[in-house]
């Protein structure tokens, strides 16, 4: 398949579908894949494949790369409406994350002001109390649940084996609403197993989570890119609305995107 990767540490801007002008920061290895989840859809692939590199860029590789491209882009004139941290895995899987936090508000409160910080996390390493710091100083903790059903979430995500889905909902409570819920929406076959995140169950305990969350935003997305699971189809927006519509009712902010 034709995987994904981002070979440099910080890159872009891209245009996000959901964050507008995002400047890219990868702290995972810049040829291969380090993420607790082996998600189903994965534009970066599968696990396995990804081991040809395991090394981690160091805090003062990503500050200087960070700062000259801030720079860079700055004398250019160029706008960066967030400093994305997403790249081949589970950012905050690196070791120094909060340090790599700090320093990256200080470039963006210097370079960028009005420019937002935004983690694209599985939520996995919330039970670390630094982690789950240097993630409530960001603008956007964009926080993954891609299911509120125990072994759709083994299907979809094929978690680690220390894996939670409970403790994980316990920690992104401790945000108090002041985060962001990703969650993909999908359908197919995989390993023989049936997954459909639009079937009844899984819509009324996915709407349940959210109240029970109260995040301050939704983002609702499906696949857009070719997925290491070959038999997986897109939702489409109009299901997505029609999923969203009781939650928008009662006020919820939710983005779909398609």
């Amino acid at each position: 398949m034709g995987t994904i990767l981002f070979n440099e540490i910080v890159f872009g801007p891209i245009r996000s579908r959901r964050l507008g002008s995002s400047l890219g920061v990868n702290l995972l290895p810049r040829f291969g894949k380090w993420c607790s989840f082996d998600c189903i859809y994965c534009e970066c692939g599968w696990n396995k494949d990804g081991k040809k590199d395991t090394t981690l860029p160091t805090k003062e590789e990503v500050y200087q790369a960070l700062d000259s491209r801030l720079h860079q882009l700055k004398e250019e004139g160029t706008p960066v409406d967030t400093i994305t941290f997403s790249g081949n895995g589970e950012p905050t899987m690196h070791p120094a994350f909060p340090d790599i936090i700090s320093f990256t508000l200080e470039l963006r409160d210097k370079l960028y002001p009005s420019a937002k910080v935004s983690v694209l996390t599985n939520a996995t390493q919330l039970g670390k109390p630094q982690v789950r710091e240097a993630l409530q100083k960001i603008d956007n903790p964009i926080l993954k649940i891609d299911s509120p059903i125990e072994w759709m979430v083994q299907a979809i995500n094929i978690p680690d084996k220390s894996y939670s889905l409970e403790r994980t909902i316990e920690n992104i409570k401790l945000f108090n609403s002041n985060f962001i819920l990703q969650t993909m929406f999908l359908k197919g076959v995989e390993q023989g197993i049936e997954i459909d995140c639009t079937n009844p169950e899984h819509v009324e305990k996915w709407r349940n989570l959210v109240r029970e969350l109260s995040p301050r935003e939704v983002m609702m997305y499906t696949i857009d890119r070719e997925t290491p699971a070959k038999e997986l189809r897109k939702v489409t927006v109009e299901e997505m609305e029609a999923i969203a519509a009781p939650l928008k009712e009662e006020g919820f902010n939710i983005q779909i995107r398609g």
